[in-house]
């Protein structure tokens, strides 16, 4: 069973070298700050970042590149097979090219979310994810939508991060700059998408920490994280 965690994080905590095997999952929608606190946790525990979901927008340019319709399976998935995906420097690589800032364009997020429905191409990408971990030692902390639940279900430190739709909406017209309602209507598209997909839905992972996140600074979100992580592990 998922619990509720709230209140004040505790003092920072660096983990050791010596950890061997260490992944933390930070599952959640879209403006939780999933993205943010991942990072930060990231560094300051020293473990690997992984953005999982630059793997599926970087899957999505490379199928729009190939000029193939996102709605032809067998052509998608052709796509896809042959193209070498990796992240590394901050950034996502396709194909050996730097594609960090083309794959949050508006023609990718447009198609992301069919892309990323395919159970095909899913399971495609979750081999890739893994496989990046393994050559990371078996430690990290990985951000996504299904992280919990399906790539890494025997995690170490399970979080997801919620906040309600308006603070969320908030969060990401400030970002990006759109319209609020825009964006507030864009993620409760997302939001039922994810939710009701048949591949990986959207859902809290079994004995995840739910954190709401809604009255929260990231700092304090980043500090109740970092005091779930076992220093020795």
């Amino acid at each position: 069973m998922a619990r509720l965690l709230g209140g004040n994080g505790a003092p920072l905590l660096l983990v050791s070298d010596a950890v061997s095997r260490l992944i933390v999952t930070v599952d959640g929608p879209a403006g939780t700050g999933k993205s943010t606190v991942s990072r930060l946790v990231a560094e300051r525990t020293g473990l690997p970042h992984l953005d999982t979901g630059a793997f599926y927008r970087a899957a999505t340019l490379a199928v729009l590149r190939a000029g193939v319709d996102p709605h032809g399976l067998a052509n998608v998935l052709s796509v896809i097979e042959s193209a070498r995906f990796d992240q590394a420097k901050g950034t996502m690589w396709l194909d050996g090219e730097d594609v960090g800032k083309e794959i949050r364009e508006d023609d990718v997020t447009s198609s992301v979310s069919l892309i990323s429905s395919y159970p095909e191409v899913r399971q495609i990408l979750v081999r890739h994810q893994r496989k990046w971990i393994e050559a990371h030692g078996g430690r990290g902390v990985i951000e996504g939508r299904d992280i919990g639940t399906v790539v890494f279900p025997d995690a170490d430190v399970k979080i997801y991060l919620d906040a309600s739709q308006g603070e969320r909406a908030r969060r990401r017209a400030e970002q990006t700059g759109e319209d609020p309602r825009v964006v507030a209507a864009e993620i409760d598209r997302r939001d039922s998408f994810d939710s009701s997909r048949d591949a990986s839905p959207l859902t809290v992972p079994e004995g995840a920490i739910v954190v709401d996140t809604t009255e929260m600074t990231f700092e304090k979100v980043v500090e109740m994280v970092m005091s779930l992580i076992p220093i020795d592990h």
